[in-house]
């Protein structure tokens, strides 16, 4: 009789952490500390590529009888009203534990956001906030700043606060967040502020920018792929313990696919790990076989986006997943082997793809964002691996 089907180790898509978190051994240590020292600071990189799993095991590292962590998720808001309600939420979620402290915690510190209780389907508290009128935005949102030094006094506990998807106030209809963030938090020294961001050109346009109001407000930590090297031991520890083998060769050709992205390695591991039957050996065709199984799922998202593109957005991409990375894509070479003629035009084909999320700039070069449109290009060029 055959046991239970063990759980493939390989997580993608949500929050990873535990032994499915792979290495950022250095990046822990450096947060943890910043969040002891109550530094402020930009984490910024590509998307998925881990800072909310980075970050939230920071978080859930720290003693909660020194510490209180706070996580907003800004990607659902779309202005300085729920900016607010946002943050107040989040704060009222992390230093309460029951839902009657919940609501006292909320009428304590945001009297302004008229905080209530309900219960949701499940019978789970909600905690929502009406609106005072008249609306003022802009004492709200001193009083909902001002809240994390206040519950540090109170819990006599220090305060570190995660504002996750930074770069969505740039969207709102003013830049009041960003002035009353700069005014506010610079005096907290109780406070830790780290700022995620995952469209690095704008989280950089946030801090480098002079005329922005949060430029140079917070230090700057770029989180880049994991080496080759942490990905060997994770994933070929987790192959053999379900007695298949993965050898170190396979396990760097799957990174080379994925240039070593969190995200799209596990995502390509977990598709792997599922193809091998125990006591079996991961092959290049192997390897070939899952990537072909990953793309036709993706095929026809591909397809779509890439029927979307000028003709000079499909060369300069074409250029980006065939050639090394660090390119230089403006360079006469680059735009006489890709068809574009001209430095101009391939500025302006990598201009729109920055704007549509495509691409992302890369130290003087670009990345494709997604690893498997760079694999799904490669393979309609007969260049997969």
């Amino acid at each position: 009789m055959k046991g239970p089907r063990m759980t493939n180790p390989f997580q993608y898509g949500s929050v990873v952490v535990g032994d499915a978190f792979c290495n950022r051994r250095t990046e822990l240590r450096d947060l943890q500390r910043a969040v002891e020292n109550g530094e402020k600071m930009f984490v910024y990189s590509e998307r998925r590529l881990g800072k909310t799993s980075l970050v939230q095991t920071v978080l859930n590292r720290l003693p909660r009888k020194a510490f209180v962590g706070v996580y907003v998720d800004l990607w659902p808001t779309d202005s300085e009203a729920s900016f607010a309600t946002a943050t107040a939420r989040a704060m009222s979620l992390a230093v309460a534990s029951t839902s009657s402290k919940m609501l006292e915690t909320a009428r304590h510190f945001f009297q302004r956001l008229v905080p209530s209780i309900s219960l949701d389907d499940e019978g789970k508290p909600n905690l929502s906030f009406g609106v005072a009128t008249p609306r003022k935005p802009e004492l709200e949102l001193e009083e909902v700043l001002q809240a994390p030094a206040a519950i540090a006094v109170r819990e006599k506990r220090r305060v570190a606060v995660v504002f996750d998807e930074i770069q969505r106030i740039l969207d709102y209809p003013t830049d009041l967040v960003e002035r009353k963030l700069r005014s506010i938090i610079q005096h907290q020294t109780d406070v830790c502020y780290l700022f995620l961001g995952s469209r690095k050109h704008l989280v950089q346009q946030m801090f480098l920018d002079k005329s922005r109001p949060l430029y140079r407000a917070a230090g700057h930590y770029p989180l880049g792929p994991i080496p080759e090297a942490p990905w060997v031991s994770f994933i070929g520890r987790r192959f053999l313990d379900a007695g298949k083998r993965i050898d170190d060769d396979m396990i760097r050709a799957v990174c080379r696919l994925t240039q070593g992205h969190p995200f799209y390695t596990q995502h390509l591991c977990h598709v792997l790990w599922e193809r091998t039957e125990p006591k079996a050996t991961v092959t290049s065709h192997s390897i070939q076989a899952a990537v072909r199984v990953v793309l036709d799922r993706e095929s026809f998202a591909y397809t779509t986006l890439w029927e979307l593109l000028t003709a000079h957005q499909r060369r300069f991409l074409t250029g980006l997943a065939l050639e090394p990375g660090g390119v230089k894509p403006f360079s006469s070479a680059f735009t006489r082997q890709y068809g574009l003629r001209s430095a101009s035009n391939a500025q302006r084909a990598s201009q729109s793809l920055v704007d549509k999320d495509v691409i992302d700039p890369d130290n003087g070069s670009f990345v494709i964002v997604d690893r498997f449109l760079r694999l799904w290009i490669r393979e309609m060029q007969g260049n997969l691996l």
